[in-house]
């Protein structure tokens, strides 16, 4: 992650994103770098949008899940299903006073 977030912080600052420059944000850091994840990270982000990137991850999470029609549809038969043991038990109850009155 020390990387990711190394381009990011160099994405952020409108630093060119190059191996030298993550190396040295890693190295400010106190980690030292090993040099095949920095090319593995220079290569990966070569065709990336950063910018593109961090809009679509935002809206990833800040938009909530609409519940699913399956999931409304299963809540209003717990509710009708509740009610019917509601109904079963207060007749129940009834029968069971007309026994004693």
């Amino acid at each position: 992650m020390e990387y990711i977030y190394s381009a990011l912080l160099l994405h952020s600052a409108g630093k060119e994103i190059t191996e030298e420059a993550v190396t040295n944000v890693l190295k400010a850091a106190g980690i030292e770098p090993d040099p095949a994840k920095v090319k593995s990270l220079i290569a990966s982000l070569k065709e990336v949008n950063i910018e593109e990137a961090i809009q679509k991850a935002a809206t990833v999470q800040v938009a909530p899940a609409a519940p699913s029609a399956e999931a409304k549809e299963e809540e209003k038969k717990e509710e009708k299903k509740e009610e019917e043991e509601k109904k079963t038990e207060e007749e129940a109850a009834s029968g069971l006073s007309a026994l004693f009155g």
